[in-house]
């Protein structure tokens, strides 16, 4: 994410967040023939390639910890706990998420992987639901806001099932009307600081096709027109930057590297986003910080994110 840099320095931020993305468990369970009769045939037959090579529980529950030691007021998680949709991986989900904190205190949208054959997402939902529970009550529904005094966080579903080789995602018509309406109504209160939670990179040309999200264009239209002040995303297992422009100014779309992952550089290298938002007088700022695996084999601090002031009040 480049050279660690800091924008705003702050005594205490009043609201910080932790975002995580792509664990992957493992180990993948071991599948019924007849559940390989479909794209998780091609699925099992990656992860035993090399994709279970690239994933470390054990590094992973070390970031775990890392997470609860900076005591973050939330934590989104933005999807692929499963990588091929077995049922057998919906509970091992709900055991991670679990960890990770009370439904109160995290929130989880879902991944292309988990949404890998027809039925899985559905599945999947029903075990882990409460970490999606809206606050009107509702559990795997999309969108939904949870609203924490002045932090309103929007969670999108772009997980749906694909043709083999294909991982891309898609938001929808409904839903994308549903979340233009919540964040323009959520807009008028200039005191709220609106964060979305979507697994693919939004914006256009953030992943290459065939693991875009396919209504990208649809997306920074509808950002343009109501705004957000935060988007957060996974998918591309690489901590990265941009923005979409909105009508108080650029909206920062930030996305983590896979919480697992044992090598690479250092944004693909296992990794989460710490976030603080403070707010005063002149507005709301962010601070975005790295913390991960380390080259000597530690999780701890990578950096700082240059972000800036999102809006003013």
């Amino acid at each position: 994410m480049g050279e660690p840099s800091i924008s705003f320095v702050y005594r205490v931020a009043m609201f910080r967040l932790a975002h995580l993305t792509d664990p992957h468990l493992g180990p993948l369970p071991r599948p019924q023939l007849r559940q390989l009769l479909s794209k998780r045939l091609t699925g099992w037959y990656n992860w035993h390639r090399g994709r279970r090579g690239m994933h470390d529980m054990e590094v992973l529950a070390r970031l775990v910890f890392d997470i609860h030691e900076q005591n973050p007021d939330h934590i989104a998680c933005t999807g692929d706990t499963c990588n091929i949709g077995l049922p057998s991986e919906w509970a091992v989900s709900r055991v991670f998420l679990e960890g990770l904190g009370g439904p109160q205190h995290v929130s989880f949208v879902p991944g292309n992987h988990d949404a890998y054959v027809p039925g899985a997402l559905e599945g999947l939902l029903h075990e882990i639901g409460p970490w999606t529970r809206g606050d009107n009550g509702s559990e795997g529904l999309f969108p939904y806001l949870r609203q924490h005094k002045d932090i309103a966080i929007v969670g999108l579903s772009s997980a749906i099932p694909t043709l083999p080789f294909v991982a891309s995602g898609r938001v929808g018509g409904p839903q994308m009307r549903a979340a233009e309406d919540l964040l323009a109504r959520l807009g008028q209160d200039r005191n709220l600081f609106r964060i979305i939670l979507i697994h693919h990179p939004p914006h256009m040309g953030g992943a290459q096709p065939g693991r875009d999200l396919t209504d990208s264009k649809a997306f920074e239209a509808m950002i343009g027109r109501v705004g957000a002040e935060l988007i957060l995303h996974g998918h591309n297992h690489v901590g990265s930057v941009a923005h979409i422009r909105g009508p108080r100014g650029p909206v920062p779309v930030v996305g983590a590297p896979s919480a697992s992952a044992r090598s690479g550089t250092l944004t693909h290298r296992a990794g989460y986003l710490l976030f603080g938002i403070d707010h005063d007088e002149s507005g709301f700022s962010l601070t975005a910080e790295t913390r991960g695996l380390l080259p000597e084999g530690n999780i701890g601090a990578m950096g700082m994110i240059r972000l800036g002031q999102t809006r003013e009040a």
